[in-house]
């Protein structure tokens, strides 16, 4: 279905936010605004988290999901409920029909991170993993709810979603009344768009900016063209904002009343989540990290106050452990260095005396002694380092230079 930014902007008003507020009284937490010291130095600016990472289930999609469930007809309910998704919808979804005693089936696919298909159903739903890609996964939810007259939750074009996801707004401006800018995340809008309407109603002076992945960056064109275009493969960490093309309903709010809407690199969402883990203490997804790293990478872009919506929290463990490193790699803080030394009794020993003087700390060492690249007598070493910057980086490659070894990568 297809909506005009005039016919959207009627879906979604004021009264629907405060009216889905008051059904969610109870349900949803109104999570904490946290001030950031370091990301205040960092732009110039007074810096605020809105904390949606410690909302139940771990990112904001409980409001929505909630609220649009709650507003089924009786017999509606009856048939149960469908939805797709690779875990924040999913875990928001299962938990909210729990709670409104509505039967829910969820698609997930088959590659999703388990502690996320075990959390979906740990809330209730049923779990079907379909596919290898969303797209497939919501293909065959939609089969399903034709085929079963269950109702399907989408996970942000619907008003009664966008609604849900604006009393996230609501209590921005309570907690931060003189907010000046809000920096959100942008997969396919609902939340940017719920956090708009409510917004820009009370306070049509505050500042919206939406932040994309640049590898899944649907709006910036869709914007320009003045409809929602799909970007072929999107690719992205941000799982939760890895989405293909803009909803037509949240696309239509966006579009008149979000200010902004910019992108980040994979490199940026890394040192980002880095930073809400080290300074914040705060358990942040790609997604989540997403408006931090649109503050760092744009220093004294944003007028303060400002707010930075951390949409979620529930990032896989293994993803976590790649994105930190990277994320200490984008920062010069982790070194990868391979190298070639004398196959001799000692000479490990002496290359890690010579990286203990340099002061960097070594994480994992692969030692080859054996292939055919290498010549009788030698051994190559690949070294993974923890490092205090790209100069300390740099004294380390020089100290090894000048111990005599041989650095080939």
């Amino acid at each position: 279905m297809s909506y005009s930014t005039a016919q959207a902007l009627r879906t979604v008003t004021l009264d629907d936010v405060r009216g889905a507020r008051k059904m969610l009284s109870g349900v949803a937490r109104t999570t904490a605004m946290e001030g950031s010291r370091h990301l205040s130095r960092a732009v110039a600016a007074p810096v605020h988290l809105k904390c949606e990472n410690l909302q139940r289930t771990g990112s904001f999609k409980l409001r929505g999901a909630y609220v649009r469930i709650a507003g089924l007809l009786p017999e509606e309910r009856a048939a149960g409920v469908v939805a797709a998704s690779a875990g924040n919808h999913a875990q928001g979804v299962a938990l909210a029909s729990s709670l409104l005693g509505v039967r829910s089936t969820v698609f997930m696919p088959k590659g999703a991170p388990l502690p996320k298909i075990s959390a979906t159903r740990e809330y209730g739903a049923e779990v079907r993993l379909h596919g290898q890609v969303v797209d497939e996964t919501l293909a065959a939810a939609m089969d399903y709810a034709h085929e079963t007259g269950a109702v399907f939750i989408h996970p942000f074009d619907h008003p009664d979603v966008i609604a849900g996801q604006g009393t996230v707004g609501l209590e921005i401006l309570e907690q931060c009344p003189e907010v000046r800018t809000i920096v959100v995340g942008v997969g396919g809008g609902g939340l940017a768009a719920g956090i708009a309407v409510a917004v820009k109603a009370l306070r049509p002076d505050v500042r919206i900016v939406g932040v994309q992945a640049a590898g899944a960056a649907a709006y910036p064109p869709s914007l320009a063209a003045g409809h929602p275009v799909s970007v072929r493969n999107p690719a992205t960490m941000a799982d939760g904002i890895k989405v293909g093309r803009p909803g037509d309903v949240p696309f239509g709010i966006v579009g008149e009343l979000v200010d902004e809407v910019c992108t980040v690199t994979e490199d940026e969402l890394s040192a980002a989540l880095l930073l809400c883990l080290e300074r914040a203490k705060l358990v942040v997804e790609p997604a989540g990290a997403s408006p931090v790293a649109a503050l760092l990478s744009r220093p004294g872009a944003f007028e303060g106050p400002v707010v930075a919506v951390l949409s979620g929290g529930n990032v896989d463990p293994v993803l976590m452990e790649r994105v930190l490193r990277h994320g200490m790699a984008a920062q010069g803080r982790y070194l990868a260095v391979r190298l070639r030394l004398t196959d001799r009794p000692g000479a490990l020993a002496s290359l890690l005396g010579t990286l203990s003087a340099a002061d960097a700390n070594v994480l994992d060492v692969s030692h080859v002694r054996t292939d055919p690249r290498l010549g009788l007598t030698e051994a190559e070493v690949e070294l993974h380092l923890e490092t205090k910057g790209p100069a300390h980086c740099t004294e380390v490659g020089q100290a090894l230079r000048d111990a005599g070894y041989t650095v080939i990568g």
